[in-house]
């Protein structure tokens, strides 16, 4: 039984877009030992292919921009050719952008960019993933979202108006694709303090010591955010669909300016 626990994705295949760096590394590492057959979507190419060295044949690297449909498109047709399925789709890549909280900073090209590659990437993935999960009835799918997904005035205009908009798409499909017995769920983290993390808290004059404050003691790290989507891939969450796991010790639910317990 032990051995059957600590394998809980025996069997399964999934793709992991941004899986090079961050929360997908270290979500395509944990799928690996977790027993499933690992594909990595990253432009990253150098880091991508070190990661596959690490996890031998149970994985493989496919170079793919999230915003070119024709590039999600080949993905998901070398695993289907490969593997004949794929059982989880993990929209996982996305960018923060630049810090800038006044509106009349940002331009309009910065904006779409990000919209682009978290949002439009995320549609894209879903869609590719649901024309090879359809045919079969089954199939899981993740898409990463954020503390900002569901509050403001945490991070720039743009990340924030992505990581809504994924929210969003993650209920809407849900329930389309829930006719086909697909499930669709979004993985919500608080700031995990990744390099990208950590230098966009620098240009906003923070250290990383001082964004954990609500659950004392407790750090989140990008393997607490693959747990869950290794949780939301299993067949452990089978009836688990449309819902926004919101990683952040307690962080959304406090108002720090109106708290009675500091």
């Amino acid at each position: 039984m032990a051995a059957n626990l600590a394998r809980r994705l025996e069997g399964k295949v999934a793709i992991i877009t941004g899986a090079a760096s961050g929360i997908g590394e270290a979500s395509a590492r944990l799928f690996s030992r977790n027993g499933a057959k690992v594909v990595i979507a990253d432009i990253q190419d150098d880091l991508a292919h070190k990661i596959c060295e690490d996890l031998g044949p149970s994985s493989t690297f496919v170079h793919c921009d999230v915003t070119k449909e024709k590039d999600l498109e080949n993905v998901v047709n070398i695993v289907a050719n490969k593997y004949g399925k794929l059982d989880i789709m993990y929209n996982n890549a996305g960018i923060t952008g630049a810090v800038k909280s006044n509106i009349l900073d940002n331009e309009k090209s910065e904006f779409e960019k990000i919209i682009g590659i978290n949002l439009v990437g995320t549609f894209l993935g879903i869609k590719q993933a649901a024309r090879v999960m359809v045919p079969r009835g089954h199939g899981s799918i993740i898409n990463t979202g954020s503390v900002s997904s569901s509050i403001g005035g945490v991070c720039p205009h743009a990340y924030t108006s992505s990581k809504h908009g994924i929210l969003g798409l993650t209920r809407n499909t849900a329930v389309d694709l829930g006719r086909y017995g697909i499930r669709v769920n979004c993985v919500s983290p608080y700031s995990v303090l990744t390099a990208a993390a950590l230098d966009t808290l620098k240009k906003m004059g923070k250290e990383g010591s001082e964004i954990y404050s609500t659950l004392n003691g407790a750090k989140l790290t990008p393997n607490d955010v693959a747990e869950t989507a290794v949780f939301l891939a299993s067949d452990e969450s089978k009836y688990v669909s449309g819902q926004d796991f919101i990683i952040d010790g307690g962080f959304t639910i406090e108002n720090p300016g109106l708290s009675m317990f500091k």
